[in-house]
Parts: structure tokens; sequence; C-alpha cells
């Protein structure tokens, strides 16, 4: 598979991910901020930790990389921690993640 068509696959999955499959529970849930019915029964570590992984899991499938799908978890985890204490905006919370998605890349092509 061309470096190209794995780009484009992993900045696909990423917005399919974060945005239309993400839903409303998981992005209210994730963060540790809120007090909702919800995460009384559920922390809201669990809710992060499932978005991270199924971020993760993408990544892992298209670059046939578990390393990089561990990696991409553990990212996803933590922007979307600063996000949520509102340490920067979506803006630069939506960057970060591409940011990786070339860095993957990157360590695909070069092996890093």
């Amino acid at each position: 598979m061309s470096i190209g068509l794995i780009l484009f696959l992993l900045i696909g999955a990423h917005a399919l991910f974060d945005f239309p499959l993400q839903g409303d529970a998981i992005a209210i849930n994730k963060n540790r901020n809120k007090n909702t019915p919800l995460q009384k029964e559920v922390p809201w570590y669990y809710w992060m930790a499932a978005h991270a992984f199924t971020h993760g899991m993408a990544v892992a499938l298209i670059t046939q990389s578990v390393a990089l799908g561990i990696c991409e978890t553990i990212a996803h985890f933590a922007i979307d921690c600063g996000k949520c204490e509102s340490k920067y905006s979506i803006h630069v919370d939506q960057l970060l993640h591409l940011l990786c998605k070339v860095l993957w890349v990157v360590i695909l092509n070069f092996g890093l």
C-alpha cells in the first residue's frame, strides 16, 4: 500500500471515529470535568480509553503495526485529555491528531 494511501486512510479513519462515530455519550463522559449521572456508573477514563482505543485499532489495522496502534491510543488519550482540560482549542486538538498521523507515516516510511 502506498504511503499516500495510508495517510489518506489514517486521516479518514480519524475523521470517522472522532466525529460521526464518537457519539454524544463518549464526547461528554470522556471529560473528567463533567459530572453526569452516567459517570457515576462508568468512570470518565473508561470512556476516554474506549475512544482512544478505537483510534489505535484503526491505526493498527491500516498500518499493520500493533506498535503504532498502541502509540496512537496513548497519544489520542493524552491529546484529548488536554482538550478536556481546556489547555487548547479543538483546532489545536485536531492539528495534534493530524500531526500524529503524519508521524506514523514517517515512521512507517523511514523505519524510525
